[in-house]
């Protein structure tokens, strides 16, 4: 016959057990759904291993989007310190365009190549995601106008 001191420890133990398990699970879940956020820069120089999942952000680069057969969509993207090749098969926004500010969600292939599985474009003419803001200014390539109607 069991004590309580005891069926109460069993319990404990079991309970601890449980949501330890249930933790491991969540985290694990987590891992696979978190997108890092890289430039182009920080992967040309290999911070971000080939096939984890990441957010890229940049400006499309002038006169390199080309569209394939099947929806393939090719272009770059750059920090205006690197460039990288991308990768997207899919109907692109209809505010994407050469020169655009973007984020691009997927992964980079052992050849180089970032495989977009999502690519997102802002409303704003003037916009700018975060990431893609942060990324140039990291690389000391964005301007910051003062708006108008500010400084002496």
């Amino acid at each position: 016959m069991r004590t309580r001191k005891r069926q109460r420890l069993l319990l404990v133990t079991v309970a601890l057990a449980l949501l330890g398990a249930a933790t491991a699970l969540v985290l694990s879940a987590l891992d696979e759904n978190i997108a890092f956020f890289a430039g182009p820069a920080e992967l040309v120089e290999g911070e971000a291993a080939p096939g984890k999942r990441l957010r890229l952000g940049g400006l499309v680069v002038h006169g390199t989007v080309t569209h394939g057969a099947d929806g393939e969509v090719r272009f770059q993207l750059t920090d205006e310190t690197a460039a990288i090749d991308v990768r997207y098969v899919g109907v692109l926004p209809d505010l994407f365009r050469e020169g655009q500010g973007i984020v691009a969600v997927g992964s980079l292939t052992p050849a180089g190549v970032f495989e977009a599985d999502e690519v997102l474009a802002k409303h704003d003419e003037g916009y700018m995601p975060p990431e893609v803001s942060e990324a140039l200014e990291r690389a000391g390539r964005l301007n910051h106008a003062a708006p108008a109607g500010e400084g002496s």
